[in-house]
């Protein structure tokens, strides 16, 4: 679990790809409508979305030759918990 947890922080460590999250969190997008929200080249935009792929905290699906994006919630509920289970052993709770 240590090794994903690092991944996803190093994720949600930067700004840019926590706007690409919260702006997911709203509706499925494409690559494209995700790019018109930042000034940025893209390769750059592509890189963030790798980066959020390997974290699993972004799902994609292929309708003909568009891809759609979405936010993977499970990994968001999974740092939760485990957040939940931190705070639980540091009150000495079980």
């Amino acid at each position: 679990m240590s090794g994903k947890l690092n991944t996803v922080f190093k994720a949600i460590a930067d700004p840019t790809r926590r706007e690409i999250l919260h702006l997911l969190s709203k509706e499925e997008m494409t690559a494209g409508d995700v790019a018109a929200h930042f000034d940025m080249t893209k390769p750059t935009m592509s890189h963030h979305f790798a980066v959020l792929r390997q974290a699993g905290l972004v799902a994609s699906r292929r309708e003909g030759q568009t891809i759609w994006y979405s936010l993977n919630t499970t990994v968001l509920e999974d740092l939760l918990a485990w957040g939940m289970d931190l705070a639980r052993s540091a009150k000495g709770e079980k």
